[in-house]
């Protein structure tokens, strides 16, 4: 990989230790995926920041660093409250070893602000290239905003915070990022209903990059949805949406498989003259994805904001409850800049007895341990809390979820 004269001082060690490492995390990055260079990016987003996921070994790592960050960079999720860490029922080791993270992440300049909606505090424009690590902040940045990123691991984005580059290769290449399979969905869906569908898609396509072709035209936060549990059940960074993303590629045949199959020709579906689809096609099911949506059973909490709720998302909530109080344990997760933006909305949801959680979600905090079955609005949230927590989980629709709270079933 070429390095500038300037690249290759960190790499000898000419500005420190701490950037002497991190140089060598991105050259080995780039020689493993064959990068010709490296690249100025915009921002940072890191993982490895939840005490139950990094342990003291990360803590360590973190703490021995020393330097500034040259670009914006923000965190992920943590594994707790830091202002409602005693309501969550989270111990005070753990909190004290959290504190700790974060201060040692807050030493070299990056902002506490610990969220998978990194979109929500500044959104990148088309075409910048960033260096994010949280899947559904990825899938996000490069299928809603056009943006450009790989799906970091914590140690390479803070690397690029540091030295404010990352490896030229993957995501970052036009040609790298048509779509390999088309996925079909015969009728409308809405809400959590593309949540599902991504969980049930992502098991298929894997690391693919799939073009939807959808009845309905999908809201932003149905989007954030969909793209993270492809993210979370399958390893997808980017997918399409006919009509609707920033990108919309006519495909050469040199970059398929076979052939293309011009699909011009089905009017109902009205795809532009010049448009290619991907031979390789996934057809989903409605009734499938309505049922994975709308599980039955019986939880001892509700757990919304997987990814963090957007405004619109808490002000759905609230519209929902109806001036009800629940009475089941419900925990909406969301960043603290965005809360403390609406901070009448944010009161009138705690009023109605939710605990609006900020900084952390039911994936990452241990507090999650402790209940037996979570119901959730989301498809990554189905994915991951099972593993991760160890806790059974179901999914339903957002107005499924509130009724279930509301009524203590």
């Amino acid at each position: 990989m070429y390095l500038t004269r300037e690249e290759e001082g960190i790499y000898n060690g000419e500005q420190g230790p701490t950037l002497q490492k991190m140089m060598e995390i991105l050259v080995a990055l780039g020689d493993i995926y064959d990068a010709k260079k490296l690249i100025p990016v915009k921002s940072a987003q890191i993982a490895g920041v939840s005490y139950k996921t990094i342990g003291d070994a990360g803590l360590e790592w973190i703490q021995d660093l020393d330097g500034k960050v040259k670009i914006p960079a923000v965190l992920n999720p943590m594994g707790m409250d830091r202002e409602a860490f005693v309501e969550m029922g989270i111990d005070p080791h753990f909190a004290r070893k959290q504190e700790e993270i974060i201060r040692a992440y807050e030493k070299l300049g990056i902002m506490p602000e610990c969220t998978c909606t990194p979109y929500y505090l500044n959104r990148p424009r088309f075409g910048d290239h960033l260096a994010w690590s949280e899947s559904s902040a990825v899938c996000f940045a490069n299928s809603v905003l056009g943006a450009r990123t790989n799906r970091e691991g914590g140690p390479s984005a803070l690397a690029a915070a540091l030295i404010g580059k990352t490896p030229y290769y993957g995501l970052h290449i036009t040609e790298n990022r048509y779509p390999t399979v088309t996925v079909k969905v015969e009728e409308p869906i809405h809400g959590a209903e593309y949540g599902a569908l991504g969980y049930l898609a992502g098991k298929q396509i894997g690391d693919g990059i799939p073009i939807f072709r959808l009845k309905t035209t999908p809201t932003e936060d149905e989007l954030k949805h969909l793209g993270a549990a492809l993210a979370a059940s399958g390893a997808v960074a980017l997918f399409h949406v006919l009509h609707v993303s920033p990108e919309q590629y006519v495909l050469p045949p040199d970059k398929m498989d076979r052939e293309p199959q011009r699909l011009a020709d089905e009017d109902d579906w009205q795809v532009p003259e010049r448009f290619f689809l991907p031979r390789e096609r996934i057809e989903v099911e409605v009734a499938k994805i309505r049922e994975t949506a709308r599980q039955k059973a019986s939880p001892d909490i509700i757990a919304l904001g997987c990814p963090h709720a957007s405004k619109e998302e808490l002000e759905e909530i609230l519209t929902l409850l109806r001036g009800r109080k629940v009475k089941k344990e419900v925990w909406v997760c969301t960043s603290r800049a965005l809360g403390q933006k609406n901070p009448e909305l944010i009161q009138q949801l705690r009023n109605n007895g939710i605990k609006v959680l900020y900084d952390t979600c039911m994936v990452v905090s241990p507090a999650a341990n402790r209940f037996k079955c979570m119901m959730v609005n989301s498809g990554k949230a189905l994915k991951y809390t099972p593993a991760m927590c160890g806790v059974d989980a179901v999914m339903g629709t957002t107005e499924e979820c509130i009724e279930v709270a509301c009524r203590g079933e």
